[in-house]
Formats: structure tokens, C-alpha cells, sequence
């Protein structure tokens, strides 16, 4: 059995200490705690399930930096929990409509490049790239029509409704809510779309691509479960689809804002910030993201437009990344894998705006 100290040293691999590690993220003012991941004895005496004999993580190589930036993230809506290996090669699926849009695409302009680049391999701002990540959710579509679909995109924290799982659907997507990568307003006059703020406080997305690695498939069971358990515990109410009262609930669609354009962006942020207090997740299942050999993998993204990234995630961790990421807005250094935005100069938490 592992003691506490060559837990963290199997967790961060053998070429960082923890402390070295710590200074790496102060450098770059990414909030963190010290507190340990694990938030039980070695052995398990809370009942918290683990994973089989054999597994087979990763437990050797540094697992910082592990993630690829990127600009957008979008998770498609499937309701499935596992998806032919390559989703974007699935015939007629809106994932391999966007990847067929993005690939004829122009080359898309930074606007507002970060002044200086983050000096760690796998963290990183939305605005220094123009790619987009492309994933299948678990979650159904909202709409009434079975060939339309629901898209989840991040780290803009909206969602798109009523896309047709058709190439001018995927275009009708592009052209509304991903070829802008300065902007969380919808682009253009494409009235067959909506737009809304994500309704939750946190959207916590679990690897699930049995197809892949059926590690992923094993980990994202257990971890949903033990998310579900913690979170309802601490007074969180927790979806795994899309509520659409709460949708609703949080105003009109964002095509019918009123105001000048700075006014628009202003409602926006004023309705991000109305979420972060209101103790709601929705957990997902998504397709593969990279990274299978550093299962479990989760991505927690917050209405400020961050993202993290953290692997090698057991029930054991659950309840301390809840207390300390989802609630505490900080970041568990053995865990992390990479991040989106989560450079915050002059914030003591990702929670602060």
C-alpha cells in the first residue's frame, strides 16, 4: 500500500516535487491549496469503491502538460456514454460536420492575444488558439425535432440549441458561436439558433469512451456515482441531463438581447455571476479527450470561463476536489493535467471575477 508521500510522488511522476511543482503554478498566479488530494486513510475506510486490481494508470510520467490548448471546447448532445473511436468519423454526425466546416475554414485571427505567454506546458488562455476540441456528451438534445442537437461550448459557458445534424447545421454553428474567439455573444443573424448561458455552476464532464480505453468506461461509472453522493451531500443539486426549467430560468435566449453591443456583453456576465452561488452541477459523460493512460479523467468548467483538467482522479479524491476546487475555486496541484484560463493575476480563487 502506498503512504501519503509516495502517493504524491507517484501522482506527479518522478520529475517534479511538489513543492517544485507549487512554485511552477505561483509563478503564473494560478490559485492552489496544499491541502492532500485524498481525503481518506490509505487504506479506504469510508467506503469510497475503488477501481479493479490491474487498472493500469499511468502513475510514472508527469501528467502536466498533457494537455493540448485549444480555443473552444464543444460537447455534442448524444445521449450515449460511448461513441465509435473516432467520433468525428461517424457518418452524418454533427461531430464530423463541424470537423468537415473546420477543416475548410480560414484561418481565424487572434484578437486579443495574452501579452505574455504561460511558461507550463498544458495551461494556457482561449485566446492564444483558434482550435477547436470537439467531443460527443451524454446529454439528449433539447429539442423537440430528433435531428436537431444540443451543443454545450466552453469556455464561453453557453449552450446551442435547434442545430440540424446536417453540414448546414455544423456551418450554422460555426458561423453563430465558433468563428468568433473573442466574443461569448452569437455572431450574425442566424435565427434557426439559440443561445444560452449554461444554467449551472459548474458543468463536470467524465471520460467515459469505453471504445478507447475501457478504463475511461470503468472510472467515469464510479466517479459519477461518487460526485453524485458528495455533492448532494454538501447541499448541491445535481443533474445529468439539461433541466430546461432552469434553462428557461435564467431569461431569453441570448439572439434576443436588447442593447448596445457592450450592454449585451454586460447581461452576459451579469448572469454567469448570478450562478456561481446557486450550488447547481450538471455531470456529463463525454468522448475522448487524450490522456486515457491517466484515467480518471475530469473537466470541471466554471462560469468565469475556466477550465481544469485532472487526471488520475479515484473516488478517494472526490470529495476533496468538491470542497476545494468546486466550492473553494482552487486547485489541487498533484491532479492537474492542464487548465484553460486558470492564470488568474490578482485572484486569490477561480472564483473571482
Amino acid at each position: 500500500m502506498f503512504n501519503l508521500r509516495q502517493l504524491k510522488k507517484s501522482l506527479l511522476g518522478p520529475s517534479f516535487s511538489l513543492k517544485q511543482l507549487q512554485a511552477q503554478l505561483d509563478s503564473v498566479s494560478i490559485p492552489f491549496t496544499e491541502a492532500d488530494c485524498r481525503s481518506c486513510p490509505d487504506p479506504c475506510d469510508k467506503g469510497h469503491e475503488s477501481y479493479p486490481n490491474r487498472f493500469g494508470v499511468d502513475m510514472e510520467s508527469v501528467m502536466l502538460g498533457s494537455v493540448k490548448p485549444y480555443g473552444r471546447q464543444i460537447v455534442i448532445s448524444t445521449g450515449k456514454m460511448d461513441w465509435d473511436r473516432e467520433v468525428t468519423s461517424t457518418k452524418n454526425s454533427l461531430a464530423a460536420h463541424v470537423q468537415q466546416i473546420m477543416n475548410g475554414a480560414p484561418s481565424l485571427t487572434l484578437e486579443s492575444k495574452s501579452k505574455q505567454a504561460i511558461q507550463i506546458a498544458g495551461v494556457f488562455n482561449s485566446s492564444d488558439s483558434t482550435k477547436v476540441s470537439i467531443l460527443n456528451g451524454s446529454h439528449h438534445s433539447l429539442s423537440e425535432n430528433p435531428d436537431h442537437d444540443t451543443v454545450l461550448v466552453f469556455p464561453d459557458y453557453k449552450l446551442v440549441t435547434e442545430i440540424p445534424r446536417t453540414l448546414d447545421g455544423a456551418k450554422s454553428l460555426w458561423d453563430s458561436a465558433l468563428s468568433n474567439v473573442s466574443s461569448r455573444r452569437p455572431v450574425g443573424d442566424i435565427r434557426s439558433l439559440s443561445s444560452w448561458i449554461i444554467p449551472y455552476s459548474c458543468v463536470i464532464l467524465l471520460c467515459s469512451h469505453k471504445r478507447r480505453d475501457n478504463k475511461c468506461h470503468i472510472a467515469s461509472a464510479k466517479l459519477g456515482q461518487a460526485f453524485t453522493q458528495c455533492l448532494e451531500h454538501r447541499g448541491w443539486t445535481v443533474d445529468t441531463e439539461i433541466n430546461e426549467y432552469s434553462l428557461h430560468s435564467v431569461g431569453s435566449p441570448l439572439e434576443e438581447s436588447s442593447g448596445t453591443e457592450n450592454e449585451k456583453e454586460e447581461h452576459i456576465a451579469k448572469q454567469l455571476q448570478e450562478l456561481v452561488s446557486e450550488k447547481k452541477v450538471l455531470i456529463l459523460r463525454n468522448s475522448h479527450t487524450g490522456g486515457h493512460r491517466y484515467a480518471g479523467n475530469c473537466i470541471i468548467y466554471t462560469p468565469q470561463g475556466v477550465g481544469v483538467w485532472y487526471g488520475r482522479v479515484s473516488t478517494h479524491e472526490v470529495e476533496t476536489i468538491v470542497s476545494k476546487t468546486l466550492e473553494e475555486g482552487l486547485i489541487l496541484p498533484p491532479l492537474l493535467r492542464g487548465g484553460v484560463n486558470i492564470s488568474r493575476p490578482g485572484c486569490k480563487s477561480l472564483h473571482d471575477w
